[in-house]
């Protein structure tokens, strides 16, 4: 099995080593790099499976190379920095970064978050689907592809976050708030409007006939539901033969 490899974006030289004494320790591959661009340029050789990164980079914002980032690649990244301000972890967050953490940190939380994101990438995970079929897409959680009918759909970062959130909770209804949360982040909990333009897009790239979706329901006046098997919805919104299922243990409800 191919060693799970981890990039760090980092030019505090200390700190750059020390966490990559950690990980290789783990057993992961582990490249550095100590500025924006080159963190660009080694994300784009290596590839990469998680991205850890510092913001204060001598060549620019690390928030600016998660944006570069999230035109091309969906790989976690997670923040490590002095930044302790709500707004920088929310402005980092909404970048498109997928976990923070403050310096100073400890080891074993540093660790922690990064099997939380093999475990949500299922690069590590023993169980659970690594594809998933409906209809005519599959979807390779492992190799974050989307494919219809066997050509490459070309997903953008949060349209990619949005479907694979709806598929966790198969049959499920998500509210707009619980999808705001998860996709956009605590800081856009009140903007419902991006969830309907969003699930717009995502129908037109994955129903056949986006007007009357399939598997990306609406529930009216609540939040959407993914449906693996076919069900049919007419333009009103509602949905045939569609039991509510038990979603309690969805985070952030």
């Amino acid at each position: 099995m191919n060693k799970v490899r981890i990039l760090i974006v980092e030019d505090e030289e200390n700190i750059r080593r020390f966490v990559h004494l950690v990980l290789a320790a783990e057993g992961y591959e582990v490249f550095e790099a100590v500025s924006l661009q080159r963190g660009l340029i080694e994300a784009g050789t290596r590839r990469p499976d998680i991205l850890v990164l510092d913001l204060g980079l001598p060549d620019g914002d690390g928030i600016n190379l998660i944006r570069d980032l999230r035109t091309w690649s969906t790989i976690p990244v997670i923040v490590l920095s002095a930044r302790s301000y709500e707004a920088d972890k929310i402005a980092a967050l909404d970048a498109g970064a997928d976990d923070y953490l403050i310096k100073p940190f400890g080891t074993g939380e540093l660790l922690a978050r990064v099997r939380a994101q093999l475990r949500r990438q299922h690069i590590k995970a023993s169980t659970g689907e690594s594809l998933i079929i409906f209809g005519n897409i599959s979807i390779d959680l492992v190799k974050r592809s989307v494919n219809r009918a066997g050509e490459v759909l070309h997903l953008t970062p949060i349209e990619y976050r949005l479907l694979t959130h709806l598929i966790s909770y198969p049959e499920c209804v998500l509210t707009h708030k619980q999808l705001l949360h998860a996709v956009w982040g605590p800081g856009h909990i009140e903007d419902t409007h991006y969830v309907r333009v969003h699930m717009a897009n995502l129908r037109k790239k994955i129903e056949i006939d986006p007007s009357r979706p399939r598997h990306l329901l609406t529930e009216a006046g609540i939040g959407y539901r993914f449906c693996r098997l076919e069900k049919y919805q007419s333009n009103g919104g509602t949905t045939s033969a569609i039991s509510v299922a038990n979603c309690s243990d969805f985070p952030g409800g």
